[in-house]
C-alpha cells in the first residue's frame, strides 16, 4: 500500500523553505512530499489555489498547515475524499465565519501588530511584512539569530485583507486532526491554540515549552513524527 502524499502549506512571513527540515525527514521515511507556494492573497482565493493543486496529486493526502496555512487546509480539504488527515502547526483552525485576525485576538498575548510594516498596493489594500529587526524575537525566537535573519529577508508578505477574511465551513468537523504549537508563540497566543485544538477534537496535541511561532523549524523531528502518526 502506497504512502499518502504529505502536502505542506506555509503561512505568512515565511516561504516553502521553512519546511526543509521536515521535508528531509519525511523523504527519509519514504513519504512523497509537496510544499505548496502559498499566494497569501486571501482565504478564498488561496484555498481555491490549494484545492486546484490537490487536484493534481495522485493518491491519499495528509494536509499540513502552518499559521495562516491552517486557514487554507481547513477550507481546501472540504469535499475532497483524498484528504485523510489535517495537521495544524502553530496554525489557525477556524470555524465558519472566523478570520485569522479575530482568532489571534480572541485571547491576549499576540504582539504581531506592533511589528508589522505595511506596503500599499495599487488596489488600496496593503502587503504586510514583519520588520526585519523585529523578526527574530517575534517570529522565530527559538531559531538561531543568523537563521532568523535569513528568514526575515526571504519572508513573503500577506495582505491585510487576507488576515481579516472570514473562513468557510471547516474540514476539521469531518476529518481527524493533529496539533503542534509552542507555548511562547507571539503571533497566535497559546490559549488560542489550546482552544482550537480542543474544539477540533485533536487526536494528539503537542505543546512545546518555550516554542516560538516557528517551533517546527528547530523541532522538525517532532513534527515529522507527528505527521507520520497522522498518516497512519
Amino acid at each position: 500500500m502506497s504512502k499518502p502524499v504529505i502536502v505542506l502549506v506555509h503561512g505568512a512571513f515565511a516561504e516553502s523553505a521553512s519546511w526543509n527540515g521536515v521535508i528531509q525527514r519525511l523523504r527519509d521515511a519514504g513519504f512523497p512530499v509537496l510544499a505548496v507556494a502559498n499566494p497569501l492573497r486571501g482565504v478564498g482565493s488561496d484555498s481555491d489555489y490549494l484545492r486546484s493543486t490537490l487536484g493534481g496529486v495522485s493518491g491519499d493526502v495528509v494536509l499540513v498547515g502552518h499559521s495562516y496555512g491552517g486557514m487554507l487546509i481547513t477550507n481546501a480539504a472540504v469535499g475532497n475524499p483524498a484528504v485523510k488527515a489535517l495537521v495544524y502547526v502553530g496554525a489557525f483552525a477556524p470555524d465558519a465565519g472566523e478570520s485569522a485576525a479575530a482568532l489571534a485576538g480572541r485571547f491576549p498575548g499576540s504582539s504581531l501588530g506592533d511589528t508589522l510594516r505595511p506596503v500599499k498596493l495599487p488596489d488600496g489594500t496593503s502587503d504586510l511584512y514583519i520588520k526585519q529587526e523585529r523578526y527574530h524575537h517575534q517570529f522565530a525566537a527559538d531559531s538561531p539569530a543568523d537563521a532568523a535573519a535569513v528568514m526575515a529577508v526571504t519572508q513573503r508578505p500577506i495582505t491585510d485583507a487576507a488576515l481579516n477574511e472570514e473562513s468557510g465551513e471547516p474540514a476539521w468537523k469531518s476529518l481527524p486532526s493533529w496539533f503542534l504549537f509552542g507555548s511562547d508563540d507571539l503571533n497566535i497566543p497559546v490559549e488560542a491554540h489550546r482552544f482550537m485544538a480542543e474544539r477540533a477534537g485533536s487526536r494528539k496535541t503537542i505543546e512545546l515549552a518555550g516554542g516560538s511561532h516557528t517551533v517546527a523549524i528547530p523541532e522538525a523531528a517532532t513534527l515529522a513524527d507527528l505527521i507520520v502518526e497522522a498518516a497512519g
